[in-house]
Order: C-alpha cells, then structure tokens, then sequence
C-alpha cells in the first residue's frame, strides 16, 4: 500500500479567513449607508407638511446618532415674522416606514426662555410623542398627514416687567385614531392657570377689575372632540374654561364639510394672503376665498353655556352701585327692560323664551344656555342668505333655544 503525501493546506486557511472577514467588513460599510437615517429627508418632509400652516423648521445642523435626529440650532420661521430660536431638537425612536414616511417615538425640546422688550415667556418639559410625518402630505387620508399622538408642556410663566401675569402648570394634549382609521379623537387640558389682571395699566380698568374681586384669576381650560376624514364631520364637546369665583363658560360645536380638501384650500388660502405683500389686498382675496369655502360646510348644532360662581352678583352689585341702587333693585331693572329690548330684535318666536330666561336667572344666577339644534343640518349658504336678506329668520332656521337654570 502506497500512502500519498499529505496536502499542504494550513497556509491557506488564514489567508481565506482574513478574505472572509475583510469581504464582511466592506460589504458592511458600503451598506451601512443605505440603512442609515436621512435627517435632511426627515426635515424636508416635515415641513412639506408643516409649510401650509404658515411656516418652517429651520436649523443650522443635522446630526444623526442611531435612531436619533438631532437639530442643532433649530428656529421656527413663520412667514413675514421674525424666526423664533427654539435650541436643539431631538427627534429619537426615528424609523422610516414603508413609502418613506416617518414615525418618532419623542420629539424633545429645550426650556423655552424668550425675551422681547420688557415681556418674558419662559415654558419647561416640552415634548410631543408619537410624531407621524407623512411622505407625501396630501391630506386625503390619516397616512398623508402631519399629526401626532401626545405633546405635553411643564410650568409656563408669562412677565412683564418682571411681574408674573400668566402661569400654568401644565398643558396636555392627545390624540388617537378611530377604530378603522376613519378619523381622529383628541382632548386637551390647561392646569393650574393663574392670571394677574391687577397688572392692567389703565387705572380706572384696574379699579373696576378690584372692586369685582378679579385681580386674580385662578382656573383651568379643557376640551374634547372627533373629526370624521371621508364626511368631514367635527365636533368639538365640552370646550370649558373654569376660573373660580367667576364661573364656567362651555361650548359644544359640531359641522360636516371638514374634509381634508377643504383643510387644504384653506391653508393654501392663509399661506397667499400672507405672502401677499398687499394686505389690502391679501385681506380682500382672504375674505373671498373663505366665503367661497364656506359654502362647502354643513352646520348641525352648537350651544354655549355660562355657569355662574358668585360674578353675576358681584356684576349687578358694581354697577347698581354706580346707579345709587342695590343690586337687587338693578336686577329688578333688568328684568323690566328684557321685553322691550328683545322686541327691537324682532324675532318673536324667542322674544318669550329670552325674556323669562332672564327673569330666571337674574332672579337666582344659576346658568345661561344658547343652544341651536336644526332638525336637520343646515348648509352656510343658506345660512349666509338668511344674514343677508331676512336675518330674524335664523334662530328658526337654526332651532335656537334659550334657557336659564337647566341641569343644575
């Protein structure tokens, strides 16, 4: 048995490995490109999306880091405004969806500090979460616009020479998709509120906002809605700004003919006039425009409501004063005189319910309601119509009611 000499292979082992290995590493960074993030096409799209509200982002650098976006020297330039420094933003959580859209986990800001004259505006804690930047922003549905999911604010103080006069504590927002993406939920809340009206430079205005006991303000502001992308559909629910010692004013809307479209030619309006340097001019193409677009809208109900916390008293017991009467004989005044200024207005389907609403209330300050409930949702340019050649003909149009004391 003949044994054959044994091949020689050990050599070639590690010049294939270090092959290998060197083929690995260039294939890596010629494609770590292609999966790196483009911030520049972030920004870009962001504001495609943004412009038609009147403005841009501006910044002086982009630096990416991972799944990070960082916008150096970041600036919001509105148009015909002077640009406002925002510092650095961070977008973080970054992914690019299929289509080249956008998702961001966090957008975080710096402290707001800002001074002009002798006002200051300084605001904590700004964040917006869950950002979705479309591709192609053309609105006509919930994947072709710019939204987000949650934005937040810590304490905010407004001075003027060096005197508080605003405060809150925090403010919050959120929105949500509807189950099969047909629209969008949202809420909305202001907390801790405080302003200082003893800061009015006007003596006499001053005077008058301390003897009503309203130098200082302290409430919150909340609302809540839904809006429909195929019909339009928007309601705004229980809008309510709360101040205590004077009361609780609420508002509740609700139209069709919101659509994306219309959104757009909305903007696309704004953003014209604005670039007009004629504002003469710009205010007239403005305002044709918008009746023009108005008449694509649908109304279907609305009711404002007051709840009065001690102002109404304070009110009729201010100016019965100024009177030489008491408060309840202005009151009694009052009550005398509805009639006959309700009967100038000429609508005698609610001559009856406006006069004994306020004999209602005045009689024991409770709350004031103005609802409007058509039986069946009214076009704006019949509505437009009905202004313009018989206008004591809207509150039948619009199913007006007036009630004092309801739901107490």
């Amino acid at each position: 048995m003949i044994l054959s000499r044994p091949t020689r292979l050990t050599p070639a082992r590690p010049r294939a490995a270090a092959g290998v290995l060197l083929a690995g590493v260039a294939l890596i960074a010629l494609s770590g490109p292609a999966f790196a993030l483009d911030g520049t096409d972030m920004v870009r799209k962001l504001n495609a999306a943004y412009s038609p509200s009147g403005g841009s982002i501006g910044y002086q650098s982009i630096a990416v880091d991972g799944d990070t976006v960082t916008l150096k020297g970041a600036s919001l330039n509105p148009l015909n405004e002077p640009p406002v420094a925002l510092g650095d933003i961070a977008f973080e959580g970054v992914k690019e969806k299929d289509g080249g859209a956008y998702y961001v986990e966090t957008v975080s800001f710096q402290d707001v500090d800002m001074a002009k004259d002798e006002t200051r505006i300084t605001a904590r804690n700004l964040a917006i979460g869950g950002l979705q930047i479309p591709a192609i922003a053309t609105g006509n549905s919930l994947d072709n616009i710019l939204f987000y999911q949650t934005a937040a604010s810590g304490p905010i103080e407004i001075t003027v020479k060096g005197r508080q006069v605003f405060s809150a504590n925090a403010m919050e927002s959120n929105v949500s998709r509807k189950d099969g993406d047909k629209g969008l939920e949202f809420d909305a809340s202001v907390t801790g509120i405080k302003a200082d009206l003893a800061t009015v430079e006007d003596p006499q205005s001053r005077a008058t906002i301390s003897q009503l006991g309203l130098s200082q303000l302290n409430g919150e502001m909340s609302m809540e809605g839904e809006w429909e992308v195929a019909t339009g559909a928007f309601s705004l629910d229980d809008a309510e700004i709360d101040f205590d010692k004077v009361g609780k004013l609420s508002l509740t809307l609700g139209l069709s003919g919101y659509t994306p479209t219309f959104m757009n030619a909305m903007q696309q309006a704004i953003k014209a006039a604005e670039e007009n340097p004629n504002k003469e001019q710009a205010n007239q193409a403005l305002g044709l425009s918008m009746l023009g677009l108005a008449q694509q809208l649908t109304f279907t109900t609305a009711e404002i409501r007051f709840d009065d916390d001690s102002l109404t008293k304070r009110l009729l017991d201010y100016f019965g004063a100024q009177q030489k009467v008491s408060g309840k004989q202005l009151a009694e005044s009052l009550k005398g005189l509805a009639p006959l200024m309700v009967a100038q207005l000429n609508i005698p389907e609610l001559q009856n319910q406006i006069s004994n609403a306020v004999n209602t209330y005045l009689s024991d300050p409770k709350s004031f309601t103005i609802s409007a409930n058509p039986d069946k949702p009214v076009p704006f340019p019949m509505i437009a119509g009905a202004a313009m050649g018989a206008p004591n003909s809207i509150p039948t149009m619009l199913g007006v009611t007036v009630e004092a004391n309801t739901g107490d």
